[in-house]
């Protein structure tokens, strides 16, 4: 598990940022309102109070600030040194021994300015000594702004600092830069570093994380390092040199034979051998990289001799391991195992070595048993259990479903389900023959029922049947009918005819045709000049049927009102020419008064009560069936609603005792 975890580190405001936030603390914990009436008493606890609580707040607020931040004395000395290579100790020491003396400071004032206010004679004074103790509080919080504003930024860095355990098991990755380490790590965890074709690519630790034999191990990559003195190396190389002398892991010393990284193996040799002493007491393998593009054979004799000193020098230091392997992926998992598998080895050594294990080992007693005799003895298990283990694993095998079938034989859009295996033929190889669909000019389909020939001759009876009894519109049973039917029959006919011609002539007439709307007539055809002239071919009088027409027209505007004829006029006019109002008509023209209205409880013919009274008390239920509905409605987005903009409540009176938020 990990140790530590920067990530949750409380931000550090700067100076302004931090004294506003002490005072509206300040503002919100402690009364507000002071007369100068209050006893002398009163007046000196109250600014009392002010001040204990803004040094309390600076207090709680500084040591939070001190206590997070990691002691480099206290920590893991991998931490330790990656913090002082990163933000230099003295620096980050200074910053911090800064705001311990400013919460010292602070508790100085507060307490040296609580005895003045102890001996304050009067309102003026008090709130004198209060404004002047918080002053200098503040004061005191500006002159370190520059040490919080670099704790701010060593806080945002330390975030982005990986989680590493430094005592978990562990791999670490060196070498020359641009040898192929990020590639590695990418290769055997779920790492994403980035991999680019130049020097120093990686800037800091990486961790990447890999399973072998069901444990999980940390894997570090660390940036490239060069061959030169202690002292010329930057902070990106004492990243490396780090994590190299302070971490308990497998070391992977990555050597690129093919020199496409831009160093020759010489170079790698010599600060293989100027950063051997990091090496002790850990297992090392010298991992030759990117064979594809140079195989291990094809290097001169020096560059052989060299890599034969590194393995030699690694095996004398540790029992170590050389292996090949190259960016295809070709034997990354071989390397992977063998670090693994060695560093394992070397934790169990530890482990027994230690005094604990003394402890463990008489707690255990390993039995080796002998044999007694040359007789086989077979194991005895009951029968009973190997029928349940018989069943068990007849239970276990699987029927092979279309869906299993479907992914052995290729997948969807290969493999296509035969719907003709669950055939029920009397043969099953059958199934699969091909079926035609005409067989000697015949449809196949046709003879699939055996009584089709029978059921063929019944319809043709039936229909020939039908053919003799006429075109009825219902079935007589193939009975005879007798005269008085017949005759009651025609009658039904007779009636049956009238009516459909009937139909067809109101169908017929003008007034069930549509007006056609002006917006149509576009081409002026339907005009009164062509109605006349049609009337005139026809032997007819056009002029009363034009003014008539002109007189419904709807573009009166501008006449006066016509008087309408009377019926002496209808009666000595032409039959033809004269418009004749029908009985609808003149009932809806014509006003209906008030002598007329009916009451609601009146029956009338055709709503199906009996009486009024009926009638009566089936309107009282509908009401009351409709009251808790209509109690019920609730006022929806649809309604039209004017709100009311200022309640009365809120805006009228005197304001009571309580929350004034809604004002």
């Amino acid at each position: 598990m990990v140790q530590y975890n920067f990530k949750k580190m409380t931000v550090v405001p700067n100076g302004k940022d931090f004294i506003d936030i002490i005072l509206s603390r300040t503002q919100r914990q402690t009364p507000t309102v002071v007369h100068k009436g209050y006893a002398i008493s009163s007046l000196r606890e109250f600014y009392m109070r002010k001040v204990k609580c803004t040094q309390q707040n600076f207090h709680e607020k500084l040591s939070t600030i001190i206590d997070e931040f990691p002691r480099l004395d206290d920590v893991h000395p991998f931490y330790g040194d990656l913090l002082h290579v990163l933000y230099n100790k003295d620096h980050y020491k200074l910053a911090l021994g800064q705001i311990n003396t400013s919460r010292n400071l602070i508790g100085k004032i507060c307490k040296d300015y609580v005895k003045l206010l102890k001996y304050g004679d009067s309102l003026y004074r008090c709130k004198c000594l209060k404004v002047a103790a918080l002053g200098r509080m503040c004061t005191i919080i500006k002159r370190i702004g520059p040490s919080l504003a670099y704790l701010e930024q060593i806080r945002q860095h330390m975030a982005r600092l990986p989680s590493i355990d430094p005592n978990t098991r562990t791999i670490l990755i060196c070498g020359y830069p641009n040898v192929g380490k990020s590639s590695f790590i990418n290769k055997i965890t779920r790492a994403d570093v980035d991999v680019q074709p130049y020097a120093f690519t990686t800037k800091s630790l990486f961790v990447g994380h890999t399973d072998y034999k069901y444990l999980r191990y940390q894997v570090i990559d660390t940036p490239g390092i060069l061959d030169r003195p202690f002292e010329d190396r930057n902070i990106i190389e004492m990243c490396s040199i780090t994590a190299l002398a302070h971490l308990r892991a497998a070391v992977l010393f990555f050597l690129d034979i093919s020199g496409s990284c831009g160093y020759s193996i010489a170079q790698q040799a010599a600060l293989f051998h100027s950063i051997k002493s990091l090496f002790m007491n850990k297992p090392l393998i010298i991992v030759c990289n990117k064979t594809d593009l140079q195989p291990l054979e094809g290097i001169s004799e020096e560059d052989k001799k060299l890599v034969t000193e590194m393995k030699a020098d690694a095996m004398k230091t540790v029992i170590g391991l050389g292996e090949a392997t190259n960016d295809e992926g070709e034997g990354v998992i071989v390397v992977k195992n063998a670090a693994c598998e060695r560093l394992l080895n070397q934790r169990v050594e530890l482990k027994m070595k230690s005094k604990k294990i003394n402890d463990c080992l008489n707690r255990f007693h390993v039995a080796m048993p002998k044999p007694r005799d040359n007789k086989e003895r077979s194991p005895c298990i009951p029968r009973a259990d190997l029928e349940a283990k018989a069943k068990q694993a007849a239970e276990k095998e699987k029927r092979n479903t279309e869906k299993d079938l479907e992914n052995e034989n290729g997948g969807a859009g290969v493999y296509s389900a035969s719907l003709k295996k669950n055939y029920i033929l009397a043969n099953d190889e059958w199934k699969e023959d091909a079926m035609p669909e005409i067989l000697d000019g015949h449809n196949v389909y046709d003879f699939v029922d055996p009584d089709i020939l029978l059921r063929l001759e019944e319809l043709e009876r039936e229909e020939g049947r039908r053919q003799a009894e006429g075109d009825d519109d219902f079935e007589m049973d193939g009975l005879e009918l007798t005269t008085e039917e017949q005759k009651t029959l025609d009658e039904i006919r007779k009636k049956k005819s009238l009516l459909i011609q009937q139909h067809r002539m109101k169908k017929s007439t003008a007034e069930s045709r549509p007006t056609v709307p002006r917006k149509f007539d576009k081409d002026g055809e339907f005009t009164s000049k062509r109605m006349g002239r049609q009337l005139s071919k026809l032997g007819l009088n056009p002029t009363m049927a034009i003014n008539r027409a002109r007189s419904r027209s709807v573009s009166t505007r501008g006449r006066r009102r016509e008087r309408s004829l009377d019926k002496d006029d209808i009666d000595g006019g032409d039959a033809v020419d004269v418009y004749t109002p029908n009985k609808k008509q003149c009932m809806l023209s014509r006003s209906r008064s008030r002598s007329r209205s009916c009451p609601q409880t009146e029956v009338v013919p055709g709503e199906g009560f009996k009486d009024s009274a009926q009638k009566d008390r089936a309107l009282q239920k509908a009401n009351k069936s409709n009251k808790m509905r209509n109690k019920n409605a609730r006022r929806g987005e649809a309604d039209r609603v004017i709100p009311t903009l200022k309640p009365k409540h809120l805006f009228s009176g005197k304001r009571s005792i309580g929350k004034t938020q809604r004002r």
